[in-house]
């Protein structure tokens, strides 16, 4: 008798126990993932060692995380230089369809961003999100003036700055990151060579500068930055250190919460002034300062990947790693060209081309339990498509003025369903277009771009309107094939407008760009009747 209800009892925990553990899958399947988007700055994708089997910089964290997730070999930034690109990473919109139609902000520029425009952070948000931005902004601020100074709501033009000495570092931003949908941010105003060198927290500076930080004749002409405001507590060498801290921190204190967390983590790093420090500094074979940064930048990224481990929250978050575009030619390139490692790796071009050096980057993804290890994708995809992949992933439904160019990669991920995306369009830093489907590649006008000047950009040895490549026979894009395929170069040019016209890549309703009050001849072939 003793013994049948023991075993009566056994049973019955066994089943309680066994229902907890069924219980406490299904919350681990429906628990939304945390969310972590890393972007370098300026790492070319010959400068992660996965994708280059010849580099001569080896990036051991990084590689492992291709292992354990998924890599792209054929992934894009919306555009050859970086405040496009972060406006489409963040927006899911190209960045072309904003006043911005050529190069960058500055760190007095007002925000390209404007207040109607939802944002990835605001979208996760709105779904229960704890979001975070650490790191490099460098989409312009609205900074608030001092009495009767002018100010500007919004980027209209690449003249429409603000004076530096007008600024009021005392005063909380008018419309900086946490009114974008971030609860907390902490952030350098744009690259890490332009001034104002302030740390910006959660909308106000850290400290306010009183002292002008110049050149100095010491700086290797790849350790530079513009003379300007900087504060006592801004020290160039240590701000990649300190949003990687940041960013540790901001884990730490949200991991196995009852909330998932969004990590927007924009490096500064490896743009110039590249600044690698102990115990980094020197431990390259090539004996290249650059390649000492990225190793440093592959050590800290560790550090990252570590910490999730550690707080057991690794299986429940998707991390992404890419670049803002290809590797400036500012950063050592002489030194690493006489070592043979090709920062481009097999491409053509480098940062603000239309050539794929320019805008094809590295791109990790992982997400253990529902990536594949050892995966590899070779469909060709865009930083814009970030926002609809979070957004299928928290079951959000786009209204017809947001994410206007960006589409799911979850069926890649996962292997199921399917990447709707077609068509891509490229953007170099004068502005000139190009378009890519499948095998073809079509750049059209290539001098057509102008400069803030007013001047007209003429790009070295190109007289042709149209230039065709067939990357699947001409990776390196040696060989024009425009009047060969006369057809297809219709095809794609009509295509490349009626997606300027319409606002939108996407199913949809037809969307208006941003109004300008200049000319757009960069545009014009999609404008004529």
């Amino acid at each position: 008798m003793l013994k049948r209800t023991y075993q009566r009892n056994t049973f019955i925990l066994t089943i309680i126990l066994q229902c907890i553990c069924f219980q406490n899958n299904m919350y681990s399947q429906d628990k939304k993932p945390n969310i972590i988007y890393i972007l370098a700055d300026d790492l070319g994708i010959g400068d992660v060692s996965i994708y280059n089997e010849n580099s001569k910089i080896q990036t051991p964290h990084l590689d492992q995380m291709g292992k354990e997730g998924m890599m792209f070999t054929d992934a894009h930034t919306s555009s050859a230089v970086c405040t496009p690109t972060r406006y489409g990473i963040l927006t899911g919109r190209y960045n072309w369809r904003t006043p911005l139609k050529e190069f960058v902000t500055w760190g007095n520029s007002p925000s390209l961003i404007q207040k109607d425009r939802l944002t990835v952070a605001q979208m996760l948000k709105e779904k229960g999100y704890t979001t975070a931005s650490i790191g490099k902004w460098h989409l312009g601020l609205n900074w608030t003036m001092k009495n009767n100074s002018t100010e500007f709501d919004h980027f209209s033009d690449t003249s429409n700055r603000l004076n530096f000495k007008d600024i009021d570092y005392s005063q909380p931003l008018k419309f900086g990151p946490n009114d974008m949908g971030f609860d907390y941010s902490y952030m350098i105003a744009a690259s890490l060579n332009m001034p104002p060198f302030v740390y910006i927290e959660n909308n106000k500076a850290t400290m306010v500068p009183t002292g002008i930080s110049a050149q100095t004749k010491k700086q290797a002409p790849y350790a530079t930055w513009i003379r300007g405001d900087i504060a006592d507590d801004f020290k160039h060498e240590e701000v990649l250190p300190n949003v990687v801290n940041k960013s540790i921190s901001f884990i730490k204190e949200n991991a196995n919460k009852e909330k998932p967390f969004f990590m927007y983590i924009p490096l500064p790093s490896p743009h110039n002034p590249v600044l690698p420090i102990a115990p980094w500094k020197g431990q390259s074979e090539i004996g290249s300062p650059y390649a000492d940064f990225v190793i440093m930048i592959d050590d800290l990224m560790g550090t990252i990947f570590k910490t999730l481990k550690e707080k057991g929250i690794d299986k429940n978050t998707l991390v992404v790693f890419t670049s803002d575009n290809g590797f400036a030619t500012t950063n050592d390139l002489n030194t690493l060209k006489k070592e043979k490692h090709s920062p481009s790796y097999i491409y053509s071009g480098y940062k603000g081309s239309y050539l794929e050096g320019g805008h094809r980057v590295p791109f990790l993804v992982k997400w253990p339990g529902t990536i594949k290890p050892n995966s590899i994708s070779n469909a060709t995809i865009c930083t814009t498509d970030f926002m609809a992949t979070c957004a299928e992933i928290i079951n959000y439904d786009f209204k017809d003025n947001e994410a206007e160019d960006s589409f799911s990669m979850l069926p890649l991920l996962t292997n199921e369903g399917d990447y709707l995306r077609e068509v891509t369009i490229h953007h170099d830093k004068y502005g000139v277009f190009a378009i890519r489907k499948g095998d073809w590649k079509l750049i059209v006008s290539p001098n057509s771009g102008i400069m803030a000047s007013g001047a007209t950009k003429k790009h070295k040895d190109v007289t042709a309107e149209e230039i065709l490549y067939n990357l699947k026979k001409d990776v390196k894009e040696r060989n024009n094939v425009a009047d060969q395929f006369p057809e297809k170069v219709e095809e794609l040019k009509e295509l490349l407008g009626q997606q300027i016209r319409n606002g939108r890549s996407t199913p949809g309703k037809k969307q208006d760009n941003d109004a300008i009050t200049g000319e757009w001849p960069q545009a014009s072939f999609a404008f004529k009747k």
